[in-house]
């Protein structure tokens, strides 16, 4: 009994990889192997790579929009249409010159996700679950390993970004004390490009520490989707038992034998035919079998296709009905014809051969 109680035990643990189905499940319910840090990594790195494609005319705008609100618009009366022509337009000029930043930011988004997951499109994490709500599940999950892996992951990153913007500030202290001498354009392109830098080596670090929680995240993910072996068999069971995809397995497995075997026809020496209801594909190879054998056969319309190919891959058609039909109903393709039929085959290979021979 206590043999029996620990296979059963065994049995309904979970130490065997996730079959397909399990992971196209659980991919349909949005539970995918993905790193947040990845999307924030990439997305910081490229948006602060733009500003520096962009950054004098980013400067430039801004100063615009600056100069003419203290010249042009404190000129006007303080009216509603005034403040109203004021506000569209100061959105305008600011949409204009974020609208790059923006573009950069959902693509970088867009691409980091399809990076990690590929395309997927799911509502299934948004729904309602009542037992989210449970105070001692909630309990579980903030007191879980998970949760001590992602609280040890972001100190990580405060640490570092911290670390790397005190470095780069203080590699340039010399120079920021000089500020006071010199004048606005100077300083802004010195702030301008510190905050670049450390962008650009803040995003490298993430990106780094993205690539290591990217592969916890798969470790996790793996270990969570794993199955039992009892899970395995119902599965298998659930999937056998569907009449539906049993018969789309036997309609597969049916197209590919067909195909299988008409790709043999245009190999066999002769296609024996009643003339229009049977046909049957006889080939002799000696290094193969030690008498011919059936390479395809079949009936009206299968029949029709084995003629037609035999035709076109110039294989004799030699007309026999009563070795036509006996054939077709005690061989089997790939099968070698019995002693019964060995000398009406033998007679029918011998005149092919020799018309052969006269060709």
């Amino acid at each position: 009994m206590k043999l029996y109680l620990d296979l059963q035990y065994f049995a309904g643990e979970k130490t065997e990889k996730a079959t397909p189905k399990k992971r196209q499940d659980s991919r349909k319910k949005g539970q995918v192997a993905k790193s947040q840090d990845v999307n924030t990594a990439i997305l910081l790195f490229f948006v602060f790579i733009i500003f520096i494609v962009i950054g004098s005319n980013l400067k430039n705008s801004m100063m615009t929009l600056y100069e003419k609100f203290f010249t042009e618009y404190i000129k006007l009366p303080v009216t509603e249409n005034s403040l109203h022509d004021v506000l569209i337009e100061a959105s305008i000029e600011m949409a204009k010159t974020l609208a790059p930043i923006m573009a950069i930011a959902i693509v970088a988004g867009l691409a980091s996700n399809f990076l990690q997951i590929g395309f997927l499109f799911t509502t299934k994490p948004l729904e309602m679950k009542l037992n989210k709500l449970d105070p001692i599940q909630g309990a579980k999950r903030i007191f879980s390993a998970r949760a001590l892996v992602e609280l040890v992951k972001s100190l990580l990153k405060i640490t570092v970004v911290g670390t790397i913007t005190f470095a780069i500030l203080w590699m340039n202290k010399g120079e920021m004390m000089m500020l006071a001498a010199k004048d606005v354009n100077s300083a802004l392109a010195f702030f301008g490009n510190m905050t670049i830098t450390m962008g650009i080596a803040a995003s490298i670090a993430l990106l780094i520490i993205s690539v290591i929680d990217y592969t916890y995240q798969r470790y996790d993910y793996e270990k969570n989707i794993k199955m039992s072996k009892n899970d395995i068999k119902d599965e298998y069971k659930n999937i056998e038992g569907n009449p539906l995809i049993k018969s789309k397995i036997k309609e597969k497995q049916r197209q590919m034998a067909m195909r299988r075997m008409m790709s043999e026809i245009p190999q066999a020496d002769v296609v024996i035919t009643n003339p229009t209801h049977y046909a049957i594909a006889i080939k002799y190879n000696e290094n193969k079998a030690d008498a011919p054998y059936v390479v395809a056969k079949g009936v009206d319309f299968v029949a029709f296709r084995i003629r037609e190919i035999a035709k076109a891959n110039n294989v004799t058609l030699v007309e026999n009905r009563p070795l036509a039909r006996a054939l077709y109903d005690q061989i089997e393709i790939n099968e070698v014809i019995n002693e019964d039929f060995f000398q009406a085959v033998a007679e029918i290979l011998a005149y092919v051969y020799q018309l052969k021979r006269k060709a």
